[in-house]
């Protein structure tokens, strides 16, 4: 399994959020660097973000949820069309960064 892994949620619908873009940054400086992006399944998840032997550098990363397209393919209207988070990774080990989605809020945790 990646060390880095997401699942979106729809909490409208509540199903999986199927075709979300992801882009994963570093901050490096004052940049954002890009170092993976992918697409959600059907099961709202991508396992594969990162490849299974190369573990990111403790950083400050940002996952972009481009949002907009994922509504509009929906026909609803959202009031954020991407939704950034950012986060540490300071020690080994899995990361899982869960977004629970609706076309005017969200929420997010680290899972497990």
């Amino acid at each position: 399994m990646s060390q880095l892994t997401t699942h979106v949620l729809n909490t409208s619908t509540g199903k999986p959020a199927h075709g979300v873009n992801i882009i994963l940054y570093e901050k490096v400086g004052a940049d954002w660097l890009e170092v993976a992006r992918g697409i959600t399944n059907t099961d709202g998840r991508i396992s594969n973000l990162l490849k299974d032997d190369e573990p990111l550098p403790f950083a400050v990363y940002k996952m972009s949820f481009e949002t907009g397209p994922y509504f509009a393919s929906l026909h609803t209207d959202v009031f954020y069309p991407v939704v950034d988070v950012q986060f540490s990774i300071n020690t080994a080990g899995h990361y899982h960064i869960p977004l629970l989605l609706s076309p005017y809020g969200y929420s997010t945790y680290r899972g497990s």
